[in-house]
């Protein structure tokens, strides 16, 4: 398979062979209006396997996303056709607004308006819990 190089854009590189289209819908990807490109299950001499998303163009990305779904993974900024950027993400320490609370109980349930706020636990186990009611994220 042959997808092209973008002249302008991010590459997300090294991603663990399964999760590119949860990024696709945490970055909600879909509403882009450039080519966007995953390839899944790519070979890769480093890890096995991999899946890769490229989008050709220079959008801001959310970093924490990224981290919170694949610390390994890398990001490549590319402009005119070079590399000009790469960088390690690792796992945030918090997320905003990246996933919501599933406890009915929980404060962000009723008070609509409120951040959806996780911090990370336990990195071992990629662990984050909500920042009003403690509750473990899924």
């Amino acid at each position: 398979m042959n997808i092209d190089s973008i002249q302008t854009g991010i590459v997300i590189d090294h991603i663990t062979a399964g999760r590119a289209m949860r990024l696709y819908e945490l970055l909600d990807l879909g509403s882009l209006e450039c080519s966007v490109a995953i390839i899944q299950h790519a070979v890769s001499r480093k890890m096995g396997r991999k899946d890769i998303i490229k989008i050709d163009a220079d959008i801001p990305v959310n970093f924490d996303v990224i981290g919170y779904v694949d610390p390994s993974a890398t990001v490549n900024i590319i402009r005119e056709g070079k590399l000009v950027e790469k960088r390690e993400i690792g796992m945030p320490g918090t997320l905003v607004n990246v996933i919501k609370c599933k406890n009915p109980r929980c404060i962000t349930s009723t008070e609509q308006e409120l951040d959806h706020v996780f911090r990370l636990a336990d990195r071992n186990r990629a662990l984050y819990r909500c920042a009003y009611c403690d509750t473990a994220a899924k």
